[in-house]
């Protein structure tokens, strides 16, 4: 069995290993310190799971996640993250992933997904079940469900502060493409300006 394990920050990897090893005796792990490790592993060797981290340096792991579902579609991913569930989990799994953890998480918790994802099966905490439970009967879309993953990812990133140029450089695009995300994230959420958006963001629970 290959896992391979993927997040910047080097300490957090070995921890995550040392967890998962001793309840997968057998497997053979690997790691990936940035978007670009992660998928040079992905291209060399076939992986069992993949956990991803959200937000490693450069591109958005929304877009790494897309990329990976349309080259290893069979590659189940566990999406970890700090970012509370409420901010990212469900734009995650629709996206493909097969499950999403908080890094504050037991590790009693993340072998269980792990085991969980590896049987076929999808895993989200029981809050984020609840949650799901409940948008059943809510027949309501809110405005920040119309946003593209992009979209999200540039409304994060202003959100944060970031100016449009660092945008532009980190995510590999053109200032005018990202204003144009920027205006079009203000269309959709229905505010003139930033600071109605960041309030728009912090009322929704979305940075």
């Amino acid at each position: 069995m290959n896992i391979l394990l993927t997040d910047d920050h080097a300490v957090l990897r070995k921890g995550l290993m040392q967890i998962l090893a001793e309840a997968f005796p057998e497997a053979h792990f690997g790691q990936a310190g940035s978007v670009m490790e992660a998928l040079a592993a992905l291209g060399r060797e076939s992986w069992d799971v993949l956990v991803l981290d959200m937000f490693m340096p450069g591109r958005s792991g929304l877009e790494v996640l897309h990329e990976v579902r349309t080259q290893y579609p069979s590659l189940p991913v566990l999406v970890l993250s700090s970012a509370p569930e409420e901010q990212l989990a469900v734009r995650v799994l629709r996206s493909g992933a097969r499950g999403y953890l908080n890094k504050q998480v037991a590790a009693e918790e993340l072998v269980l997904a792990v085991r969980k994802i590896l049987a076929g099966g999808r895993y989200v905490s029981a809050s984020l079940a609840e949650r799901f439970a409940n948008e059943i009967w809510q027949a309501d879309e809110t405005p920040h469900d119309r946003l593209s993953d992009r979209e999200y990812e540039v409304l994060r990133r202003l959100c944060s502060g970031q100016s449009i140029q660092d945008m532009a450089r980190e995510l590999s695009l053109s200032p005018k493409t990202i204003s144009t995300y920027h205006t079009r994230i203000w269309e959709k959420l229905g505010v003139t300006n930033d600071v109605e958006l960041v309030r728009y963001a912090l009322t929704h629970g979305l940075v």
